[in-house]
């Protein structure tokens, strides 16, 4: 496994971060929370020192799974990164309304974008109860609420930088000009965002800025959660709830298949799956500090570890541009 140092924190995070939204169940189709334990401790055991979690998958559960999972570890081994600001639990409705959908009972919730100064510490003490902790390494707005001034959202997190309970601060799905803002008040660490070979989006603009300012990326979704493992071809089905059977449509008109084809030999040849290849991939591009892997079980979990060993070249990453210039 390699570590690398997220921005311009002191924090070193393990190249393969574990993803821990499935964890949660939460439009997973359900979870067993035993396998989610056991899967965590295994990326454990093979380096995987750093895990992403969020009050908002499961509603807590993945935060309570995750906190379980590392009971036992010395606190300074592991890294804990986790979200704030998609609150389900709102007495009344505020800041921007994000979705209406159900929770891992069944019962129908309404999700909002809320990241006001008190909500955000009020969701802090609440994480760091069910991760079983005293403190968070990394602090992340999960997603912008256009209702909370960014300044107030961040002038929170420097409060808890200040009061210990975090050690760096960063954000999600925030575009340049919003990263831009949020930094007048607070030098935050990263941001995390999707990216992966069928969405590239980001290396326009955010990949450049990140690399002239320090700015760490936290990589989520390198594997189209599933799509681009090869396992999801033709009529293979998925569980009730689970929200990739209308995630995937938004592939369609890409040929994923061919592309995966053309990187199968590649994989073939060194011994290794097409997820971990692409894992690999992830890892090597610019501007990319840690990629997040989700596992469903401690056999996923150690196979995403273990693509960290491949080494792809210039010439067979240039194989892949290839393959990758044709969707």
């Amino acid at each position: 496994m390699e570590y690398r140092k997220l921005g311009n924190s002191d924090l070193e995070l393990s190249t393969i971060t574990f993803g821990a939204w499935a964890a949660g169940g939460w439009m997973w189709g359900s979870t067993d929370r035993n396998d989610a334990v056991e899967a965590i401790r295994a990326s454990f055991d093979v380096g995987v020192t750093s895990i992403d979690t969020a009050p908002i998958y499961g509603q807590g559960t993945s935060e309570e799974i995750v906190g379980e999972a590392i009971k036992g570890i010395a606190r300074d081994k592991v890294q804990l990164l986790t979200k704030f600001g998609m609150r389900w639990d709102l007495e009344s409705p505020q800041g921007d309304f994000a979705m209406h959908t159900k929770d891992n009972s069944g019962k129908e919730i309404d999700v909002y974008r809320y990241a006001a100064k008190d909500s955000v510490i009020k969701e802090v003490e609440d994480s760091l109860k069910r991760l079983g902790t005293d403190y968070i390494d990394l602090l992340q707005i999960h997603w912008p609420d256009s209702t909370t001034p960014i300044s107030e959202t961040m002038e929170a997190m420097e409060l808890l930088l200040q009061q210990g309970k975090i050690r760096a601060a960063g954000v999600c799905n925030y575009n340049v000009d919003q990263v831009k803002e949020a930094k007048q008040t607070l030098n935050i660490a990263s941001n995390q965002v999707p990216y992966s070979m069928l969405n590239r989006g980001i290396e326009s603009e955010l990949v450049p800025y990140a690399l002239e300012q320090n700015l760490g990326i936290v990589a989520y979704s390198p594997m189209e959660r599933g799509l681009l493992t090869g396992k999801y071809r033709g009529e293979t089905s998925l569980n009730d709830g689970d929200h990739r059977q209308q995630y995937f449509k938004k592939f369609e008109g890409k040929d994923v298949l061919g592309l995966l084809d053309e990187i199968h030999p590649l994989a073939t040849d060194k011994g290794a799956s097409l997820a971990q290849v692409v894992l690999r991939w992830t890892t090597l591009q610019p501007g990319i500090t840690v990629v997040l892997a989700g596992a469903r079980n401690k056999e996923q979990a150690v196979s995403n570890a273990k693509a960290m060993q491949i080494d792809l070249s210039a010439s067979e990453r240039d194989i892949i541009a290839e393959a990758l210039a044709k969707l």
